[in-house]
């Protein structure tokens, strides 16, 4: 996931992320204006073509509907949406993502969003991070929760690295995303 406000300059970890085999990078830059967002879109297209790496759009559906019609360019994976976004999509909107996570903070959520068509969730903060600097961690427990509450995918997210990823997939989480770590290789 990405965080320009992190990365020396993003563009250039974008790359490094995309050359290391990553499977998947959602361009979560939210505080963007959408043109911004699609003109930053567009470039880390480019890069994740040129690995073919999969790049999930996050927050701005305007844009992601723009860009699938696109067939010009290398096609957004889907889009990774806060639940007030997922919940606000009309069910025609829906049918249109190819792939719809959503980002969840309890089992209620988790299961509103799989009822409502969410290809996988996000399930966090699981660790300390700075990323939510003074909240507590809602922990591997809560992350068990979750995987067992819904039959979609769960990805675990927050204060997630090397050290400590293996603990949330023992949980139950089906993959790991991760920010801070990326963003400072």
């Amino acid at each position: 996931m990405t965080n320009r406000h992190l990365a020396e300059d993003l563009l250039p970890q974008v790359e490094k992320v995309a050359a290391m085999g990553i499977q998947t990078i959602i361009l979560r830059e939210k505080d963007l204006k959408a043109a911004e967002y699609e003109k930053l879109a567009r470039e880390v297209l480019l890069i994740c073509e040129k690995y073919q790496t999969k790049c999930m759009l996050h927050n701005f559906s305007e844009v992601a509907e723009k860009l699938w019609q696109d067939k010009t360019i290398y096609q957004p994976a889907g889009l990774h949406l806060p639940i007030g976004k997922f919940l606000a999509l009309m069910e025609e909107q829906k049918k249109q993502i190819p792939l719809l996570g959503v980002s969840v903070h309890s089992l209620d959520e988790a299961r509103q969003c799989e009822r409502l068509g969410a290809s996988y969730v996000t399930a966090g903060h699981i660790f300390v991070t700075d990323c939510k600097k003074g909240v507590p961690p809602r922990g591997l427990s809560y992350l068990r929760e979750i995987c067992a509450g819904v039959n979609i995918p769960v990805f675990a997210i927050g204060g997630i690295h090397a050290d400590n990823m293996a603990s949330c997939l023992d949980a139950g989480a089906d993959k790991v995303c991760m920010m801070s770590n990326l963003m400072k290789i």
